[in-house]
């Protein structure tokens, strides 16, 4: 089966669209962070200085990054306590027509802390877990205010790193709610309205009883889903009303759900490197991040899906297997969402990536592994992205015998020691925990494969985890005391072993004077650039994760090929 001239058209519109947006959203964003004028302004002002009067601050005293920080901590661990509370006494709680009982214990720890560091990993079936109380304000809140973390955290670096000889990088209680009130909530209110329109459910009505074409009476879960899909995709959270996610014929009933949803996952990642560009005063820095991120996208789907349209040998030889696979979307726009997904920090899905051929899965991993930074999470894509630049400008420093320097400002050992700890904490987190959980009945026991697939669950999962992901492998029962505990531990890791580091760049250097570009600065807005980013990011990749990839993924591939099965 060879993929059709439709489905390349869709894909050809989609990255199109992604390019067309970028500048409009990304322009209003910059707007919006720099405090000029902008459509809703005039609409939304009002509501922002009330928000600012009850809750007691100030919008004109900023934050150095220690402040920035320490506010940053306090509101996420705040947002998992009453995230957790809710799950524990939900029964006693309104909104729950369906009498669902109180979450367990570990299970409640991990989905709290999932959401609060915009995870959104879900190790339980949504539709009978939580209530309808629980969907909006334990789940639905953080996916808005998690994803807003993550705008307010790349806002702080970019004014670290354009400010010179100061010690703020501006006030994220600010920050925070101009990302809620004029980014998400609009664009949220928007899709979620296309959504009801397109025949997915916002209603707190009881769950419905039909009869189906074979005469027996089936439960459909209902309830305020359009709501919390909209957030899921524009906020880079991922986690679905339904157990089946995006997949779920009531969460994604379309193809224009498909294709709206798709794009929401990297409509503001992709519009970030914009808003950064104008902010620095030089759109070229922005568009060459864009560039970096596009190419190694397109990379990544180019070998997707080529390896879901080749022949499979364990199957006899055919090609274009649907198994896993929503025959209403069909091979190309699975593996268009797979990429999309997993190269944001997102996590919902339209297809069981488990299923996918064991290179497909490779990009899947990889797309994590490599740090979220292909356009990545709402703000911590961008974030994590410039953390590889510093590394690039360091190295090609290092190269030409001179001080590296980023937008005019010099790169020294702290900022390099930051990078490279931002970097290295995610990923010990995955290697660790995955060597952990490979070799203790605990974690092989929730396995749905043996041999190198299940290994790979077992990678894949605490990647996801480790880079606040969220997609799973859908083999591995993750719903158990052991994955509950050290995947929320992971999460905690990757959010904050990245976050706090970003943070003490900009502190570092926005304190810092700028200094003429001479013969020898190397230009961080040209092709070479370009090009120098995207290997610094596969190497480091390839390098930390070659070896436990060669064992999962890579070897399954050889062994597909030879027909043989485990």
């Amino acid at each position: 089966m060879a993929m059709s001239t439709t489905e390349l058209i869709q894909i050809i519109l989609y990255l199109g669209l992604l390019v067309a947006v970028t500048p409009l959203l990304g322009s209003y964003m910059a707007r919006v962070f720099e405090d000029r004028p902008t459509i809703l302004r005039p609409i939304l002002r009002p509501v922002e200085g009330v928000i600012y009067r009850l809750s007691g601050v100030n919008p004109e005293v900023e934050m150095n990054w220690k402040g920035y920080a320490w506010a940053v901590v306090a509101f996420t661990v705040l947002g998992f306590a009453v995230a957790f509370v809710l799950q524990l006494v939900q029964n006693a709680l309104p909104l729950n027509p369906s009498a669902l009982g109180n979450v367990g214990l570990f299970s409640a720890f991990n989905t709290a802390t999932s959401f609060a560091t915009n995870t959104n990993w879900q190790g339980y079936a949504g539709e009978v877990t939580m209530s309808y109380l629980t969907q909006m304000v334990a789940l639905a809140v953080q996916n808005f205010v998690s994803a807003a973390t993550g705008i307010a955290v790349v806002i702080a670096l970019t004014r670290g790193l354009m400010r010179r000889n100061i010690t703020t990088i501006g006030n994220f209680w600010v920050d925070l709610v101009r990302s809620t009130l004029y980014v998400l909530l609009p664009l949220s209110l928007i899709m979620a309205l296309i959504l009801v329109w397109q025949g997915v459910p916002q209603t707190f009505n009881s769950p419905a009883t039909v009869t189906t074409l074979e005469g027996s009476q089936q439960t459909i879960t209902l309830g305020p889903v359009a709501s919390q899909v909209a957030i899921k995709q524009l906020g880079t959270n991922g986690g679905g009303y339904y157990n089946a996610n995006s997949a779920h014929p009531l969460e994604n009933p379309t193809p224009l759900t498909n294709l709206i949803e798709m794009f929401a996952i990297l409509m503001i990642p992709a519009a970030l490197t914009y808003t950064y560009g104008t902010m620095v005063g030089s759109r070229r820095q922005g568009w060459a991040i864009f560039a970096a991120m596009l190419i190694l996208l397109i990379v990544g789907l180019s070998v997707a899906l080529a390896a879901e349209y080749g022949s499979n040998a364990s199957l006899g030889g055919i090609s274009g297997v649907m198994e896993g696979k929503e025959t209403r979307f069909g091979i190309a726009n699975s593996v268009l969402w797979m990429t999309a997904t997993t190269a944001a920090s997102n996590g919902s899905v339209n297809a069981m990536h488990d299923s996918m051929s064991p290179l497909a899965g490779l990009i899947a991993t990889i797309n994590m592994k490599l740090g979220e930074v292909i356009f990545g999470g709402v703000g911590a894509g961008l974030y994590g992205m410039l953390v590889f630049v510093i590394l690039t400008v360091f190295i090609a420093g290092l190269m030409v015998g001179r001080t590296p320097e980023y937008l005019g400002k010099k790169v020294e050992r702290f900022e390099v020691q930051m990078a490279a700890l931002a970097i290295l904490i995610p990923n010990a987190s995955v290697l660790v925990f995955a060597g952990i959980a490979a070799v203790i009945q605990a974690g092989v026991s929730s396995i749905a494969n043996q041999g190198p697939h299940g290994l790979s669950e077992i990678l894949y999962a605490f990647a996801s985890a480790s880079n606040n992901n969220g997609s799973a492998f859908a083999g591995l029962n993750a719903n158990t005391d052991f994955y509950n505990l050290t995947l929320g531990t992971a999460m905690w890791l990757g959010r904050f072993g990245v976050i706090i580091p970003v943070l003490a760049i900009a502190g570092s250097m926005v304190k810092k004077r700028v200094t003429p570009p001479s013969a020898g600065t190397f230009p961080t807005d040209r092709a070479l650039f370009v090009g120098m980013l995207i290997a610094v990011v596969l190497i480091v990749g390839a390098l930390t994760y070659f070896p436990a990839l060669s064992l999962g993924p890579i070897i399954e591939h050889y062994l597909m090929q030879a027909g043989r099965v485990f």
